[in-house]
Parts: C-alpha cells; sequence; structure tokens
C-alpha cells in the first residue's frame, strides 16, 4: 500500500503544468479560492459565489461607463475580472488568456523594427501637425477659428 501511495504521490509531483500559463500562472489550479470552512457548506458556498458576482458585476459596470466616462475604465474591467476570477474558471481562463496576449503585444511592441516604424511615423506626423500649424499662424495670426473674419 505504501509502494501505491509512493508511486501515486511521484506520479503527481511530476505532472507537467500546461504551457499556456506561463510564469505567473504556474502552480495556480482552477477553481475556487474560497476559504474551506465556506466550501464545505452547499448553501454557504452558493451564496458566496453569488456575492463574489455581484460586486465582479459593479465593478465591470463601473468601468464600463468609466470607458465614456473619466476613469482608468480598462484598469477596472480587468479589476472586475480579477475578482471574478477568485470564484469562476471562466474568469480564471479569461485572464489567462488576456495576460498570455498582453504579454505578446508588448513584446512584438519592443522589437526594434516595430519600434522604429513607430518612431518614423510619430515623427512624421508630428512634422505634418507642425506645418499645418505654421500655416494656420502665417495665414491668420494668433486667433481663434470661430473668430476669424471670412
Amino acid at each position: 500500500m505504501n509502494a501505491e501511495s509512493d508511486e501515486r504521490r511521484g506520479a503527481t509531483a511530476q505532472a507537467p503544468q500546461p504551457a499556456d500559463e506561463g510564469a505567473a500562472g504556474a502552480g495556480r489550479e482552477l477553481g475556487s479560492r474560497a476559504p474551506s470552512f465556506i466550501k464545505a457548506s452547499k448553501p454557504l458556498h452558493m451564496s458566496w459565489q453569488v456575492g463574489v458576482f455581484v460586486i465582479g458585476l459593479a465593478v465591470v459596470a463601473a468601468g464600463v461607463a468609466m470607458l465614456v466616462l473619466p476613469g482608468p475604465g480598462w484598469f477596472v474591467i480587468f479589476g472586475g475580472m480579477a475578482i471574478w476570477a477568485t470564484e469562476f474558471v471562466w474568469a480564471q481562463l479569461v485572464l489567462r488568456w488576456t495576460r498570455r496576449k498582453v504579454t505578446e503585444a508588448a513584446q512584438k511592441a519592443l522589437d526594434p523594427k516595430v519600434r522604429r516604424r513607430n518612431v518614423i511615423l510619430t515623427t512624421v506626423g508630428l512634422v505634418v501637425v507642425a506645418v499645418l500649424v505654421a500655416v494656420y499662424l502665417w495665414k491668420f495670426g494668433i486667433a481663434m477659428p470661430w473668430e476669424i473674419a471670412q
């Protein structure tokens, strides 16, 4: 019996981690992170999940409102998703996917070719704006557009 337990323990200890978890998600299992005394009671765990869902929904709704109002909308939306991810597997998977995509985008943005292209485009854009401002000032002087007499 001990040999069988040792074999089983060794097999589970050496189980490979999924490749998509990355360094940030390594070692984290999917599922509820509620305390064990809450998980022990089905009604208590269900009410815990409802509470987490309502709080996460309020935070996500506030983030959606901040997309059109002043405030850090996307940051708050991802905060609400993180609240949901403490309890729901689907939110944990969404956050893993989002984290992976953000990491890929950051690596792509740091690519020297992409950085060079972005610097060139920004420089060209600034030159065009400077030329337009210079033409406006040469033609009308320092006057607001709504005060120019035709």
